[in-house]
């Protein structure tokens, strides 16, 4: 038996129950990365459990985010002065994530109004990056403008109105799209049922994405041992560079 059909028997051996609820599976857990990692799609999939098994005639909504670890980020502006390029202005944002992708049955606008997909962070319009600096209005949102075009051309920021597929307005699934240039971390797939504007229920299942083999070494060795791996890499380069003026000479 396939996980698809064991979600659909779970609906139906719990379509008694009162509330609705979303039943949430994903094809992997945990996203390895190694020196081959090129990306990965990840399947977020499940049902929606309607009151006493009683599917209502409306078609409801699905939004399906996925969000990886929050960090701060300060991004500068550069200017050019007396013929030296040098940063002028700044904004810090405290909880910038590391990766956003929402996918949704249909235009985010259409789902609901913007004071829900605000609170449930429904869109990258939506995102809370919290902006801490003197900035104006007008030059914060200048630039956290650039901050989300830079997270899109890294493939960090994504959305995918119209792609989530529902199936008898009860079996659901989206494909999301993980790039190579994803941070590790732990990370959670949010699953939202809406109907008629109003989020009527949500899942949500963790996700970790870490480094493995080679890769992971480097990584603990330099965050957990930062003075060896620092000694380590200036020995390195010593040395790459002795046998470059080695070969040089011989040539």
């Amino acid at each position: 038996m396939n996980r698809a059909a064991g979600l659909a028997l779970a609906w139906l051996a719990l379509s008694g129950a009162a509330p609705t609820m979303l039943i949430t599976d994903i094809s992997q857990g945990r996203i390895d990365i190694n020196t081959t990692f090129k990306g990965a799609d990840l399947l977020v999939y499940g049902a929606i459990q309607y009151p006493a098994g009683s599917i209502p005639d409306g078609v409801p909504d699905i939004a399906v985010v996925v969000r990886g670890p929050a960090e701060p980020i300060t991004i500068r502006k550069k200017a050019r002065v007396a013929g030296v390029w040098i940063n002028t202005d700044s904004v810090h944002f405290e909880t910038v994530p590391g990766f956003y992708s929402v996918a949704t049955t249909r235009p985010i606008a259409q789902i609901a109004d913007d004071r829900t997909t605000a609170i449930y962070e429904i869109g990258v319009g939506n995102l809370q990056l919290s902006p801490a600096s003197g900035a104006s209005g007008a030059q914060t949102a200048a630039f956290e403008q650039g901050l989300i075009a830079a997270k899109r051309r890294q493939g960090l920021f994504a959305e995918a109105e119209g792609t989530v597929t529902l199936t008898r307005n009860v079996l659901y699934s989206a494909r999301i799209t993980i790039p190579a240039a994803v941070p590790v971390g732990e990370y959670a797939a949010e699953i939202y049922l809406i109907r008629k504007g109003r989020v009527i229920a949500s899942s949500t299942t963790p996700i970790t994405i870490d480094k493995s083999g080679f890769e992971r070494w480097i990584y603990v060795a330099a965050h957990e041992h930062s003075l060896l791996y620092g000694l380590a890499a200036v020995a390195a380069a010593l040395f790459a560079g002795w046998v470059a003026s080695v070969v040089t000479r011989r040539a």
